[in-house]
């Protein structure tokens, strides 16, 4: 056995999975690219080519702004008086309620109306462009255009205005920006223009008839208010005389809250007498006791006001102060007993006197005035008591008056508002202003809003990339061949020995060589014909007409491979096996031992295909002899193996004229074996072209004579799934396995999978060495 450590074929699924290093993850996303490259390219350019035919088919359509300030300032400014009914500020619930009115069909039958648009194909017929004209015409000519009617027209020209138009608020402010698309510059300039006007028109009507409406409203309103305030008025005039009730004639906030009526006038006078006479008493009631506090002093004072303003009084008390000062003076001069001194002293006691009189004098005043305040108090409160007395049975009869006045005053007061407001509604027809005014017109715009170029081929290749991917996954995912050496050494859990291109038809010599048949006896290899390429025969000696091919070096990996496996004897045995037919394993091993035989081995190639000779046939078609008949000893061996007179190969066919059933059983017999021990004494390489293991058993019939196997699988084409299951179910095969080769690869294609092995391919390393293709 080569080599008991190797792995099974199927991995362990309770294995934890491997943690995949940054390096790795970027290269298994470069390779996916890599090697779904011609997907990515070619649906991300139909990707494009559709947008480009969309770009094409498209029209180019124009979307024009204006813009629209809804401002109620204006209107309360001009009209200079209280808001009419229902104009009230906005808010942002009004504003997004006008825009709404925009969207209505209302305003957009309107500009339809104006604007003539039932007349424009663009809003009746199938659209602009290559594909609206085409249909437009097919219709016309095939008679399937049937005519509408105004209505169907409008409604119509409708659905196409209203998918053109876009009403939107510009941010948190007032502004409202209209915009229209169209086919034509102008048109949607003039349509943005035309729903702005039309807006403007409709609130204009709107204002005038929700005006006249409230109008007659007001007029039958007033009408009847004013009839209800006579009666009211009748009914308190009624009960005034009814009652003897008096008003005073003039206005106040009585009871009722409107006249004041004659007895409370007359109270309230009387009050306010009553409350001016208790003052004054308790006015002169001080000044009284003040004057009593002064006289009774020893020494009296005239620090009182009245006597403030007595002249007596003051020209007294001047005079008294005179004596006083000279009489000090004195009295440190002369002495206080002097004649002078003494005479003083009592002319300043006479001044006391005086002064004292005068005081009593305005005491007696001041008592007088008390008298008089006291009177006229008692007076007062005594008539104010028989005024109450009578006011409150004229209070117990106002009860229903004041009922009467209140529901009179509210008719009058509702009349009055209902005609202020009539008033308003008339001079509101006068003003013909809205809340909205255009600030910004709409102008014909100078590029196209759609389709944008940039945006669509934008678009279009990342929708491109994305569906590339997505192709590229499910091809990835079910794109279960062989394709790499990675792929094999990872799920085969063996050696990739080489990744052989496929065989391309050498060109033909201008001579040529003669395909001789040989003569009787002759027992040399015929050489193939070179006047024509692209034979069998040639594939299977590529090597040596090209010898420095990528070909032939990929199978020297092999004849290496063989060499340092410690494993095999001197004289190796090396079987050449495949899966399935036409995977090129007869190719290989004919190519094999050419490139030994002639690196000057003794070698020797077999065909052990005794179900389906193809290299006897394609190698040596007129061999009449061969293995067979050498295990069976009718001939001797010598008799039976022809020689390629340019490599020395001595070549074993195999002739099957009737099918062979029980082939395995000659593979695995004791014969066979003899014939496979006596050549180990002969050859150092014994190459055996073995048949597929998929349909029959006969290669597990050959454990007991090869060394090792080479297992052709063909690149890109047989499947993972059922290498695995034949390698499987062969353990004694896969054990002896001296590696795998890929062969027919696609070198182009290989590029994108094993980058390294598409550059040697491509000569872009191993060409400075004068290595061909």
């Amino acid at each position: 056995m080569l080599d008991a450590s190797k792995k099974s074929l199927y991995p362990d699924a309770a294995a934890l999975p491997e943690t995949v290093s940054i390096s790795e993850l970027v290269e298994q996303v470069t390779g996916f690219v890599r090697r779904q490259f011609p997907i990515f390219l070619f649906i991300t350019a139909c990707s494009i080519g559709l947008g480009l035919a969309y770009l094409i088919t498209t029209p180019a359509r124009y979307t024009a702004h204006a813009m629209l300030l809804i401002d109620s300032s204006k209107v309360r400014m001009l009209q200079q008086q209280q808001q009419a009914l229902g104009d009230v500020p906005l808010d942002t619930a009004q504003v997004e309620t006008q825009v709404e009115v925009l969207k209505s069909e209302n305003i957009g039958l309107a500009v339809i109306k104006d604007m003539h648009l039932t007349d424009n194909p663009e809003f009746v017929g199938s659209g602009g462009g290559i594909l609206g004209a085409i249909f437009n015409f097919i219709s016309g000519a095939s008679g399937l255009a049937e005519p509408k009617s105004e209505t169907e027209l409008a409604r119509k020209a409708l659905g196409a205005f209203l998918n053109s138009r876009t009403i939107s608020r510009v941010g948190r402010t007032y502004v409202l920006d209209i915009s229209f698309t169209a086919l034509d510059r102008g048109r949607a300039a003039a349509i943005a223009n035309g729903i702005a006007d039309a807006y403007i028109v409709d609130q204009l009507e709107a204002k005038y008839q929700t005006t006249k409406r409230a109008g007659v409203w007001l007029q039958d309103r007033i009408k009847e208010l004013r009839g209800l305030a006579s009666v009211a008025d009748r009914a308190v005039l009624d009960y005034k005389e009814k009652n003897n009730i008096v008003d005073a004639g003039a206005s106040g906030s009585g009871p009722n809250g409107g006249r004041i009526l004659l007895g409370e006038q007359q109270l309230v006078e009387l009050n306010t007498q009553l409350s001016a006479a208790r003052g004054t008493k308790a006015e002169t009631r001080a000044k009284l006791d003040r004057i009593n506090e002064v006289m009774n002093q020893d020494v009296p004072d005239a620090g009182v006001v009245d006597s403030l303003h007595s002249e007596v009084i003051n020209r007294l008390r001047n005079q008294y102060l005179d004596l006083s000062a000279r009489e000090r003076i004195w009295s440190v001069r002369y002495g206080q007993n002097h004649l002078a001194t003494v005479n003083l002293r009592n002319e300043m006691t006479e001044l006391r006197r005086s002064i004292a009189d005068e005081l009593v004098r305005i005491a007696e005043s001041y008592k007088s005035d008390y008298e008089i305040a006291t009177t006229r108090e008692e007076n007062l409160s005594r008539s104010l008591n028989k005024l109450v007395g009578e006011s409150q049975v004229t209070n117990r009869d106002r009860l229903g008056l004041r009922d009467l006045e209140a529901q009179a005053s509210v008719y009058h007061t509702i009349y009055d508002n209902f005609l202020q407001r009539y008033m308003e509604a008339i001079q509101q027809e006068s003003f013909p202003i809205t809340e909205a005014r255009v600030i910004s017109s709409a102008a014909p715009p100078l590029l196209k809003s759609s389709p944008i170029s940039r945006n669509v081929l934008a678009i279009a290749a990342v929708l491109g990339l994305f569906l590339s991917f997505g192709v590229a996954a499910l091809r990835e995912a079910i794109d279960r061949v062989f394709r790499s050496s990675r792929q094999v050494e990872e799920l085969l859990h063996t050696t990739c020995l080489a990744i052989l291109p496929a065989l391309k038809p050498l060109p033909a010599h201008p001579l040529g060589h003669v395909n001789v048949p040989p003569a009787a006896g002759n027992r040399k290899i015929p050489q193939p014909s070179r006047k024509s390429s692209g034979s069998k025969r040639e594939f299977l000696r590529y090597v040596v007409e090209e010898p420095l091919s990528s070909f032939a070096e990929a199978l020297r990996s092999v004849k290496v491979a063989a060499d340092i496996n410690r494993d095999i004897k001197d004289n190796r045995v090396i079987g050449v096996t495949s899966t399935i037919p036409k995977e090129g394993k007869s190719t290989v091993s004919a190519n094999l031992a050419q490139l030994i035989a002639h690196a000057g081995k003794r070698a020797i190639l077999i065909d052990g295909d005794l179900r389906n000779p193809t290299l006897t046939r394609a190698m040596v078609p007129d061999a009449k002899v061969g293995l067979l008949e050498v295990m069976a000893g009718k001939i001797a061996l010598s008799g039976a193996i022809l020689t390629d007179e340019k490599t020395g190969l001595d070549v074993l066919p195999a002739v099957i004229e009737p099918r062979l059933l029980h082939t395995n059983e000659i593979l695995g017999s004791d014969a066979l074996k003899r014939l496979i021990d006596g050549l180990r004494k002969s050859y150092d390489y014994i190459i055996i072209d073995l048949p597929p293991v998929a349909p029959v058993v006969d290669v597990r019939a050959t454990v007991n004579i090869v060394d090792c196997y080479v297992y052709v699988v063909e690149w890109g084409r047989t499947g993972i799934n059922l290498v695995q299951h034949q390698l499987a179910g062969m353990p004694e095969i896969h054990n002896r396995l001296l590696g795998v080769v890929l062969n027919k690869a696609n070198v182009k294609v290989l590029e994108r999978y094993e980058y390294y092995y598409g550059s040697y391919y491509h000569k872009k390393y191993y060409s400075r060495y004068g290595y061909g293709g």
